[in-house]
């Protein structure tokens, strides 16, 4: 596992990335047409596909390892849900509507802040709590989980195991079928 990178790792990762395609929408501001459509897209399916890893394998085990990870996670969860109802009303509109923006500023203040406290609470707690083998292992997992996850938001999903582990591989594929029908997500 030498080369495996632990989760706390992947997870930052994943949100440098989303922020650089904040940060480029926020250039683009009020801007119409294609480019931030799709970069709008793609920002959904990487929070998407994010959110649901970390249902899977992130949330569990701060339940399991951290002190009060109980109500953390339960935390955790509820944000990931208002962000995704965020990101079904952002789906349904053009960069020409007027809501397009503030949804899309929305968005971002959510996600922001969530990231905030996984970067400067969760995260600390969970390396204290864990050995780095159990992060190692806990990254794998949240990289496996997020090539089968859904790619589209779904509010109504379960988000938590069994339900979460047992519907998110047949309604990412499903989800990934339908952007590559439609040209979802491509750059």
């Amino acid at each position: 596992m030498a080369d495996q990178r632990d989760v706390i790792s992947v997870l930052v990762t994943d949100h440098r990335e989303v922020e650089q395609m904040f940060t480029e929408l926020e250039g683009m501001r009020g801007a119409i047409g294609e480019r931030p459509k799709l970069l709008a897209e793609n920002v959904v399916i990487e929070l998407v596909r994010h959110s649901v890893a970390e249902e899977e394998h992130l949330y569990p085990a701060v339940r399991q390892h951290v002190t009060g990870g109980d109500k953390i996670a339960d935390h955790e969860i509820a944000e990931h849900a208002e962000a995704e109802r965020t990101m079904k009303d952002l789906e349904r509109l053009e960069p020409g509507d007027e809501e397009f923006w503030p949804t899309l500023d929305r968005l971002m203040t959510e996600i922001r802040h969530h990231v905030r406290e996984e970067e400067d609470d969760l995260f600390p707690r969970l390396r204290e709590a864990c050995s780095q083998e159990e992060l190692e292992e806990l990254g794998a997992k949240v990289e496996r989980a997020k090539k089968t996850a859904p790619t589209r938001p779904h509010p109504s999903a379960p988000d938590t195991p069994p339900g979460n582990k047992l519907l998110a591989p047949g309604t990412g594929l499903v989800d990934r079928l339908r952007d590559a029908l439609t040209g979802r997500g491509r750059s």
